[in-house]
């Protein structure tokens, strides 16, 4: 994992490694600019003293989580070729986990309370037209989150690291096929997805697991739940994912007597196979109000389809995850570096605005403080708690939640293992940084990975570059 770095002014300079930083630190040639994402700034050079190499920020938008990689382009020429094959050097890897879901259940809770007290408590003539005109390509909150989050940390990561391009998947799934599958022609018009876009659709939906027997990391076919020898037919309702094994086994049969001795998962499969298209339908929304965004910001913007993505992540024999997936979008024939950990930002808000608590009925049950924060404390920021003496003596670190007595409690994280210390006095705190709507944590899960595809990047190897990646640029300090 690298870590950002910036000039004397805050311009942004190339990242560098955690043992750098650190000697840096240590030296006193840096200062700490921000915990998490921790970044540094040097205070003895400015970005003219110091030769540069162009970044590019990759992104993979999804429903609920957003892959992001920064990394450097590599180029080199294939000696039997003589094409030019682009190659990427992975710099840094983040998860961005949205809240689109708790923003729409809070918004229905709102409305069922607000129209609870007003339809109850007192009369009121109905209003009509009262909303104003939407603007063009409105989306709906939750939808619109997704869209400004991601631009958020596109616009940080450019104040942090020299970004000088973009790269992003433009994902669509095929909803009219997904329906019908039997459309063609000039029913159409919009290409044929039919097929990849389907497989994809169903991998997700069943967690790429056979939805039978459970297994993961083994080859699936695509299964009729109702068999087309009984009247089933080819819906994406009617389709799910199976093992060899468990398909050759069910046959024909109808799911309920395959699976008579197992009511529990029989029920979970039936209450899969109606699940609406929500998330499909919320990527297709916000796909080309992404790319308008990421196009105003003045760089070349690469979209690249999700297939492409797929591609080039079984062909390097990559592992999946959101943030190796940004790695893998566009044109890539090699990636380097990628067996990083890699940052979850979870998105949590920055409160309420509601200072009212309610009950089920939507009256008021308490009353929250006007304020948000206390002796210059609010919850959600990070503090280093020293406390001398007493039960609780020690050094605690971590996320507070302020009360107004002035006695808070910070929730720690020591060894994998979170607690929270209760009834630590605002004198012995001291902020470490303000809280920013999100939530920080460190996924290992790329090390698993790397033995898992060792042998597969071996296979592979045929297709990586022949020419060594280049070396960091070269820095003044």
């Amino acid at each position: 994992m690298s870590v950002y770095v910036l000039d004397r002014i805050g311009k942004p300079l190339m990242p560098c490694s955690e043992k750098r930083a650190r000697k840096l630190l240590e030296a006193g040639r840096a200062r700490v600019h921000r915990v998490q994402p921790f970044v540094i700034r040097l205070v003895d050079r400015a970005q003219e003293d110091c030769t540069l190499q162009p970044l590019r920020l990759k992104l993979d938008p999804g429903s609920k989580t957003t892959g992001v990689a920064v990394a450097r382009d590599i180029e080199a020429i294939d000696p039997s070729t003589g094409e030019v094959r682009r190659g990427t050097a992975v710099v840094n890897l983040m998860e961005i986990i949205h809240r689109g879901r708790q923003i729409s259940e809070a918004l229905s809770a709102r409305r069922q309370m607000r129209r609870r007290r007003r339809g109850n408590l007192r009369y009121r003539a109905r209003r009509f037209l009262n909303r104003g005109n939407k603007k063009k390509r409105w989306l709906a909150p939750s939808l619109q989150h997704r869209v400004d989050t991601t631009m958020a940390w596109v616009k940080r990561l450019q104040r942090w690291a020299p970004i000088a391009s973009i790269s992003s998947e433009l994902v669509r799934f095929d909803m009219q096929a997904l329906q019908n599958p039997e459309i063609n022609g000039i029913q159409y018009q919009q290409g044929t997805l039919f097929g990849y876009e389907l497989r994809e659709y169903l991998l997700e939906k069943w967690d790429r697991a056979c939805a039978y027997c459970g297994k993961k990391d083994v080859p699936l076919q695509i299964e009729h739940i109702v068999a087309k020898a009984r009247g089933g037919t080819d819906r994406a309702s009617n389709l799910t994912l199976a093992c060899e094994c468990c398909n050759q086994k069910k046959g024909a049969q109808c799911v309920d007597e395959f699976l008579a001795k197992d009511p529990g998962r029989l029920a979970r499969i039936l209450a899969q196979a109606k699940r609406p298209l929500k998330d499909a339908a919320a990527v297709n929304a916000t796909r080309w109000a992404l790319a308008e965004a990421l196009k105003a910001r003045g760089l070349p913007v690469e979209l690249s389809s999700g297939g492409r993505t797929k591609f080039n992540r079984a062909t390097l024999g990559i592992p999946k995850t959101h943030a190796l997936d940004a790695a893998c979008v566009g044109q890539v024939h090699s990636i380097a570096s990628w067996s990083m950990p890699a940052i979850e930002v979870k998105c949590a808000g920055r409160g309420s605005y509601q200072r009212t608590r309610l009950d089920k009925f939507g009256f008021p049950r308490g009353f929250l403080m006007r304020s948000k924060r206390v002796h210059g404390f609010g919850t959600g920021d990070m503090v280093r708690a020293e406390v001398p003496k007493g039960i609780k003596a020690g050094v605690h670190v971590g996320r507070v939640a302020i009360r107004a007595s002035g006695s808070f409690n910070i929730q720690t994280r020591r060894e994998g293992v979170s607690a929270v210390v209760q009834g630590i006095g605002h004198k012995y705190c001291h902020l470490v940084q303000r809280s920013d709507g999100y939530g920080y944590f460190l996924n290992r899960a790329n090390h698993r990975g790397r033995e898992q595809v060792r042998h597969k990047a071996a296979d592979a190897s045929h297709l990586s570059l022949t020419a060594r990646p280049e070396g960091r640029a070269s820095r003044a300090y």
